[in-house]
């Protein structure tokens, strides 16, 4: 790979890059016993631009501005309007910020996300 390649290449596999040590997800535990981790690939101005993993169960979260894709796993986002968004592989979501949401993890979700760096860590 040239220089080049390699200073515009931010992972070679978004599905298994290391992530940093996992913590517990949300802002509260409400099934299971979810961990989350992350890793932050580049920031453009005030975008942050990262990969995300949570492990099954439910939590409660308070979302950032962001927009996601989801890569593998599959789940659900219940929004406090009753809305649900069903999480799988290739499905692509908007989150706002303030939304309070329940997410509800049932295999293993690993999503891009692309996110105000300023607004709280992704969820």
């Amino acid at each position: 790979m040239s220089d080049d390649a390699s200073s515009r290449t931010l992972t070679d596999d978004a599905l298994r890059c290391r992530l940093g040590a996992p913590q517990p997800a949300g802002t509260g535990a409400v099934g299971g016993e979810p961990m989350a981790a992350s890793v932050a690939l580049a920031e453009l101005g005030d975008v942050e631009v990262g990969v995300w993993e949570m492990t099954p169960g439910v939590c409660h979260d308070v979302e950032g501005d962001e927009v996601f894709v989801v890569l593998s796993g599959r789940g659900a986002v219940r929004f406090a309007d009753g809305s649900v968004v069903d999480l799988a592989p290739g499905r692509v979501v908007r989150l706002r910020g303030g939304e309070r949401t329940v997410w509800d993890v049932t295999e293993t979700l690993r999503k891009v996300y692309v996110a105000l760096a300023d607004a709280s860590a992704p969820a």
